[in-house]
């Protein structure tokens, strides 16, 4: 077994506010959170599959409910954030209550970070992770744009693991990629330090056992609150390492192809832990214990395989003729190795191909 995470000549880690509520029937507890915050006027956005339970914080909420957003859209068009933002204005809301995956806690970040003393609360029923962080995107005429503010960090998120239990397997083996995605990544950022790195593995641990116990038993509770607490850590994991050469090419693909965003995370992320895993030797030995395996982009991909998610850009979509574009497109960023236009396109060209590393 690798040892303790070892702190190195020095580090910072920032350490984010927030309040996190978890555990079946937490859901009760929305109403009684928005009113600890001072909140007057909320305004409730909601993914359609969540539209029961924001029925029940509605009733809940009384005459402090502004407004309702029902529906959204992935990755955050512009024309629809313009939109709940005029809503928000509107009705005076003072906070934005989003229930769903990532893409309407996406929306209420939206709101939050152009309307002023607007606070998220977020209550997930996927395991996105973006309920932890202060990271927001948008996308405009094919390009998504990321940012980090704190305006758009929630105030308070509420776990319940009740709310996932009807997600279809597949839907839930494609968030398990994303949340995944957020552990591995945040250990060779330039942010990446040894809390990011404990929290890391913890969360790839909660995730991998979580999943390969909910897919023969898709109601199993224990297994659920599983993935949610380990969703929670990879939010958490994120949110201080920030993202590099994986997440980026995720949203180029996504912004520009439209892609689905966590299904682009399952076909990638085997391939660039191939590239990058071994300039973080500890950190790689680490996660391959969680993970329960002796290398980790075959791990991952196998895990990924097992689960029915698909492991190739080619099964989302995406033409060859795209490699080679998104590879001329794609920017240098923060990378262990140099990024490179030929390195991009190896590592999406064997995503697209589906090849195991």
């Amino acid at each position: 077994m690798p040892g303790p995470v070892e702190p190195d000549a020095g580090f910072v880690h920032t350490f984010l506010p927030g309040r996190v509520v978890f555990g079946a029937g937490s859901l009760d507890r929305v109403a009684t959170e928005v009113e600890t915050l001072g909140v007057r006027r909320a305004l409730v956005v909601a993914t359609n599959s969540a539209r029961a339970a924001a029925d029940l914080v509605g009733r809940q909420l009384g005459d402090r409910v502004a407004g309702r957003i029902d529906g959204v859209a992935q990755h955050v068009p512009t024309e629809v954030a313009e939109n709940a933002r005029a809503k928000a204005r509107e009705t005076g809301a003072d906070a934005v209550i989003a229930i769903g995956g990532g893409s309407a806690i996406g929306l209420a970040k939206a709101i939050a970070l152009t309307t002023e003393r607007v606070v998220v609360v977020a209550v997930p029923t996927t395991y996105a992770g973006s309920e932890m962080t202060p990271v927001w995107g948008e996308t405009t005429a094919g390009r998504k744009s990321t940012g980090t503010d704190m305006r758009v960090l929630p105030r308070v998120v509420v776990y319940d693991p009740v709310l996932s239990r009807g997600l279809p397997l597949k839907v839930t083996a494609a968030s398990v990629a994303n949340a995944i995605a957020h552990c591995v990544e945040a250990v060779w950022t330039p942010k990446a330090d040894p809390i990011t790195e404990l929290t890391a593995v913890e969360g790839l641990r909660a995730l991998s056992n979580g999943l390969r116990d909910v897919l023969p038993a898709p109601d199993d509770l224990d297994a659920r609150s599983n993935l949610l607490y380990g969703a929670c850590l990879a939010g958490s994991a994120l949110a201080t390492a920030g993202t590099g050469l994986h997440h980026k090419l995720c949203h180029l693909l996504g912004g520009t192809y439209n892609l689905p965003h966590a299904e682009t995370h399952a076909a990638l992320l085997p391939q660039v832990a191939r590239v990058n895993a071994s300039s973080v030797p500890q950190a790689k030995t680490r996660l391959e214990a969680a993970l329960g395996t002796t290398d980790l982009a075959g791990g991952l991909f196998d895990l990924f395989q097992a689960a029915g998610v698909p492991t190739s850009l080619r099964e989302l979509g995406l033409t060859e003729a795209q490699v080679a574009e998104a590879a001329a497109a794609f920017k240098p960023t923060d990378n262990p190795i140099p990024v490179t236009e030929d390195l991009v396109r190896e590592v999406l060209t064997r995503a697209w191909s589906g090849t195991r590393p």
